[in-house]
């Protein structure tokens, strides 16, 4: 090959990929851990049949049990440095190939951004293969002016480039080898989006070669189907699904009536291992995210209509008390389950001894084995005792199933807060027997399902956007030091806060595994704070090992909250124009609120409207902010110094 384009006359004429012709197909990979989730493999036997040959290629390391989840799914295996996305991948995978790239008749170049078959590929590779075509895709993207990345210029009409099948008029030409030779570098996404994705098609088609596309969006209702209407696709027969629609920006699928749950449950109805979707999906995607896009907040009724009896758990709860007066009451809650179960009372000193008289007098209906265990400690209890004082009744694995719940209250809320607190989470766990039958039949339908818990309180509360409180510092440190790598949610986490939830033991494991004192020792942590980023981190711990969390709700609170939030977002909307996520944006650019002095306000408007003098005066202001800290301390010292004299 000479390196000299051709001109669109000398493009070789198209053709139909041959009733024998030979398929190569180069699939990408990235994971973050150098392993191999469990919906690859699954991809790739479906693309097996398809293919004469399949190259895996990896963007960063592979362990030894990632390589040998691939093998049986690959002719090779191809490890590289993780730099220029799948393009430049796909780029060194060609030159890898060289010369031998002559012994097929089409070359797919593709990825991991996908789940699937979800429909069978062969009606689809049939029906592409009939078409004279130079390359073709499965999905496209309308041309858009101006470019939505940019704000100017113009988006080319092109492939997208998680699948791009090409035939070997095209890739035998001058025009590939220089295309793919002059490559240029790809930073970020945004990088790979306009430097290929979106140039790749126009580039190709201006040189006189032919596209076509399996499912074009001129037939659907938006420019990008793919990520806009993929039960449409599926209705069609499209054999993936993007994974985009359950990681991308929730208030942006809301702006466009993207409902993820609606989708998976056309997914689910195509007979696809929706196994491999949830383990991707919590190992991957922040949970608060993925709790949106999927919709995965579970209205149970009162009735049981799902518990399958013939299926019974082995039930442990663990309640830890805090009021004698509020046994009866948790033994209540405890006997909606299906007996038996087994519990384990933990009490700090004084009460614990009180506990060992008072079950002699009473005990839950149901419970098979009653144990008292002392534990706990002041501000962060329950906690405590749960993952301390009991972790060792999950060893050997005895239990499907663990109920956490307690009988503490919230010490500083007036006496409405705290008795709506203790309804939200103990109605939202075990409500009633029917209620706690459907949450055990949840567990009975899924078997990667890890923990389900009411959603966040924000009656009485004012934790909505902060609830963090300060601790994220701490989780990110925790989460590495449990080598917890699913990515952290941003103003608030997805958790189990007022520490009540029903879970499995495996999904607990590296929380169980954890020496808690030597961590608070090592943060300086108080008991409180300690339980708060406890609370904080079950569910990436649990995303780490592969389990997806749900949220749960009775019907009652289910009207309760949605009404209390819809009034209350309205009102919060109420002053800024355009949907949603416009007013999200436009509040997120001009930042923190303060207290409302005139500096905060400047500040807000610098950030919206003079960013880069923002970005010149930060310097300044953290100086600033550094000799006002000091200025507060000193003279907080002396203050000090000057009470002790």
């Amino acid at each position: 090959m000479t390196g000299v384009l051709e001109s669109p006359a000398h493009a070789m004429p198209p053709a139909a990929f041959p009733s024998d012709g030979r398929r190569l197909v180069v699939y990408v990979v990235f994971d973050r851990r150098g392993e191999v989730d469990d919906y690859i493999p699954v991809a790739l036997a479906g693309l097996r049949d398809g293919a004469t040959r399949v190259l895996v290629v990896i963007n960063g390391p592979l362990s030894n049990a990632g390589r040998a989840a691939l093998e049986p799914f690959s002719d090779e295996i191809l490890v590289r440095e993780n730099v220029g996305f799948d393009i430049w991948a796909h780029k060194e995978a060609l030159d890898h190939i060289g010369e031998g790239i002559s012994e097929f008749d089409e070359v797919v170049l593709t990825n991991d951004t996908w789940f699937g078959p979800v429909r069978p590929f062969g009606p689809v590779l049939a029906r592409m293969g009939d078409r004279a075509v130079h390359f073709w895709g499965l999905t496209d993207h309308a041309r858009e002016e101006p470019n939505p990345f940019t704000g100017d210029g113009v988006l080319h009409y092109h492939l997208q480039s998680f699948w791009i099948a090409v035939r070997r008029e095209m890739f035998l030409s001058d025009a590939w080898t220089a295309y793919w030779r002059d490559l240029p570098s790809m930073p970020s996404y945004f990088d790979a989006v306009l430097k290929h994705e979106a140039m790749f098609t126009n580039h190709f088609t201006e040189l006189g070669y032919s596209v076509d596309v399996a499912f074009p969006s001129a037939e659907y209702p938006t420019d990008h189907p793919a990520l806009f209407n993929p039960d449409l696709l599926l209705e069609d027969g499209c054999p993936v699904v993007k994974r985009r629609p359950f990681f991308h920006y929730p208030p942006f699928l809301d702006r466009h009536a993207v409902i993820g749950r609606q989708i998976l449950r056309r997914i689910s109805g195509s007979g696809f291992p929706m196994a491999v979707i949830w383990q991707n999906l919590a190992r991957n995607v922040a949970p608060r995210i993925l709790n949106a896009d999927a919709g995965m907040l579970e209205v149970l009724p009162d009735v049981d209509v799902g518990y399958d009896s013939a299926r019974p758990f082995r039930i442990l709860v663990i309640a830890h008390i805090t009021r004698i007066d509020a046994l009866p009451g948790i033994f209540d809650r405890m006997s909606h389950l299906p007996a038996p179960y087994d519990v384990v009372l933990t009490a700090v000193a004084p009460i614990a001894e009180l506990l060992r008289d008072a079950v002699v007098q009473a005990r839950p209906s149901g419970a098979a084995v009653i144990e008292v265990r002392e534990g706990g400690s002041d501000g962060g209890s329950d906690m405590s005792a749960f993952l301390t004082a009991c972790h060792n009744v999950f060893e050997p694995p005895r239990y499907d199933l663990v109920v956490k719940v307690h009988t503490r209250l919230p010490g500083d809320r007036t006496g409405n807060e705290r008795r709506y607190f203790e309804r939200w989470e103990l109605d939202n766990v075990l409500g009633s027997p029917g209620y706690a039958r459907n949450a055990l039949a949840l567990f009975q339908r899924e078997s990667g399902l890890g923990m389900v818990f009411p959603p966040t309180i924000h009656i009485g509360y004012g934790n909505m956007g902060g609830a963090w409180e300060g601790l994220r510092d701490s989780a990110v440190w925790a989460n590495e030091r449990m080598g917890v790598k699913v990515p952290m949610d941003g103003a608030s986490p997805l958790a189990p806060f007022g520490g009540m939830f029903i879970a499995r033991p495996d999904a607990l494991r590296l929380m169980l595994a954890q020496d808690w004192a030597a961590i608070a020792a090592k943060r300086s942590m108080p008991p409180g704070d300690l339980a708060r980023l406890q609370e904080r981190l079950f569910v990436g711990a649990a995303g780490e090992r592969g389990y997806h969390v749900r949220t749960i709700i009775g019907a009652e609170h289910a009207g309760i909250s949605h009404n209390s939030l819809e009034y209350k977002i309205d009102q919060m909307a109420s002053t800024t124009p355009g949907y949603p996520v416009e007013q999200i944006q436009f509040l997120h650019s001009m930042g923190n609120v303060g207290r409302g002095r005139a500096i905060d306000y400047l500040w807000m408007y610098l950030r919206r409207n003079r960013p880069r003098a923002v970005r010149l005066l930060h310097p300044v202001g953290r100086i600033i902010a550094g000799v006002r800290r000091r200025f507060r301390a000193l003279r907080g010292r002396h203050a000090t110094e000057g009470s002790r004299r």
